[in-house]
């Protein structure tokens, strides 16, 4: 399991910038991981039961706590701060970004949802 080495909030362009120590680094939007969050709220308590968040477009991250040496809380300026993101969470994330965006997207459309704030 890769392990973060390094997270860097860019405030400006709303990206958490993460490396790891296998070499790779991902730009996450703040958005992303708003909409991916591992909190309960989001992913639900099993299979099938996540919940797709609109309305998140201009969210920022306000925070990054520390959760031991494997994870971070994000604390973002929408108030949601439940989800802890393991360095593997956080890898899987920039490993499939593409894939969950374009599902995300497909997903708000199907709804009539907006990423934009009503």
């Amino acid at each position: 399991m890769p392990i973060a080495t390094e997270i860097r909030m860019d405030r400006r362009e709303r990206v958490l910038r993460v490396a790891f120590d296998d070499g790779t680094n991902f730009d996450l939007p703040a958005e992303y991981l708003r909409v991916e969050s591992p909190s309960a709220e989001v992913q639900g308590h099993g299979p099938d039961q996540k919940t797709i968040i609109a309305n998140r477009r201009h969210v920022g991250i306000i925070a990054i706590e520390p959760v031991g040496n494997y994870a971070v809380r994000l604390v973002f300026d929408d108030l949601h701060d439940t989800g802890i993101f393991t360095w593997e969470y956080l890898h899987e994330l920039g490993r499939e970004r593409q894939q969950r965006w374009a599902v995300y997207l497909d997903e708000l459309s199907r709804r009539g949802l907006s990423r934009d704030p009503s």
